[in-house]
């Protein structure tokens, strides 16, 4: 599976930004699919997950209300809306696949098989 992360954005305090991540290879409609973010001098940190085949989604704390992850199957693309976005939330964002992802071991990065390359946001004060 590749992943093609896209939806960079330079955007102001408040505004709201979607990412997208396209797969291909093959189909990740079974896959749990998750976005992780790092930002300069600090370690990665777990986004938002979900695995639509067992009906299950789960966020960050930080990012909780603000944040929604989507996906649409017949593109086989993961989304990352964002919303009310804070400077906290500059970052490289990264989205990831796991086949056999559950949700226990959602915000544990080293459970993805899959990585995209990233994608950059910065939100200005």
């Amino acid at each position: 599976v590749q992943l093609q992360a896209s939806g960079r954005g330079l955007v102001q305090t408040g505004a709201s930004l979607r990412l997208s991540c396209a797969a291909s290879g093959r189909s990740i409609r079974n896959y749990a699919m998750g976005w992780f973010r790092q930002a300069p001098g600090k370690e990665r940190e777990f986004v938002a997950a979900g695995r639509w085949s067992t009906g299950w989604t789960q966020y960050g704390d930080s990012v909780k209300g603000r944040f929604t992850i989507s996906r649409d199957n017949a593109k086989n693309t993961v989304y990352l809306q964002m919303n009310s976005l804070k400077p906290e939330d500059t970052a490289v964002y990264y989205c990831a696949a796991g086949p056999g992802l559950i949700f226990s071991s959602a915000t544990d990065g080293k459970q993805y098989d899959y990585w995209g390359q990233g994608t950059e946001v910065t939100v200005s004060s």
